[in-house]
């Protein structure tokens, strides 16, 4: 056995033990049911790592908008909570922002250049209210692609005028958006606190326990 298999099988190995800790982990949190969506998403990550990008996105779309929608207060207890992936798979079900955010993290796992995705902080006009959204960029200059929780289609940003983009960001960067564009760079997203506070539950595995389990 050559040393890069070698490193390769240790690598799957090492992988393979984190996602079984990851599903223990909230299986012993929050019950059994939890435990069988945490299993069923590593499932779609595993089997969807050979699919187009487009197919990665509908696959990603499909699997979260089966969640439970619930506000924040009714769930946690609290005005605005951004939950990770975890606690969202956790729970079952959450807002707009944790569908969003669980998308978005699971396209990245997918092999997804982050610089063609962002969270986009819109207005939902037919609601009247704010709503969080994913898009996706297949090149720099094209009008995205936007994956959402209201309209389980995917469709291009352009055909989606009920929603009024404010301002959209990544791993890295925070854009002022302008109408469906790309948009002005207005600084990193660690500007944004709520931000700062999930990424770092979710590099660490912190999970809170909601009011419901769906």
């Amino acid at each position: 056995m050559t040393f890069w298999l070698l490193c390769c099988l240790l690598a799957v190995n090492v992988l393979a033990a984190s996602n079984t800790q990851q599903i223990e982990k909230i299986t012993q949190f929050y019950g059994e049911r939890a435990g069988k969506r945490a299993t069923a998403w590593h499932a779609l990550i595993k089997n969807s790592q050979h699919l187009t990008e487009r197919q990665k996105l509908n696959a990603t779309n499909t699997f979260f908008n089966q969640f439970v929608f619930i506000s924040d207060q009714k769930l946690w207890g609290k005005e605005d909570y951004w939950a990770t992936p975890y606690e969202f798979i956790g729970a079952g079900a959450g807002d707009c922002e944790d569908f969003s955010i669980a998308k978005y993290k699971t396209l990245l796992k997918l092999g997804i250049d982050d610089n063609k995705l962002r969270l986009v902080y819109v207005k939902a006009l037919e609601l009247n209210q704010f709503h969080m959204v994913v898009a996706y960029y297949p090149k720099p200059s094209a009008i995205p692609l936007i994956l959402d929780n209201l309209n389980g289609n995917i469709l291009p940003a352009n055909q989606r005028n009920d929603l009024l983009p404010i301002y959209s960001f990544n791993g890295n960067k925070l854009w002022l958006v302008k109408q469906k564009g790309q948009g002005q760079i207005a600084g990193k997203a660690s500007r944004l606190s709520l931000w700062n506070d999930l990424r770092n539950r979710y590099q660490h595995i912190k999970l809170n326990q909601p009011r419901n389990i769906f």
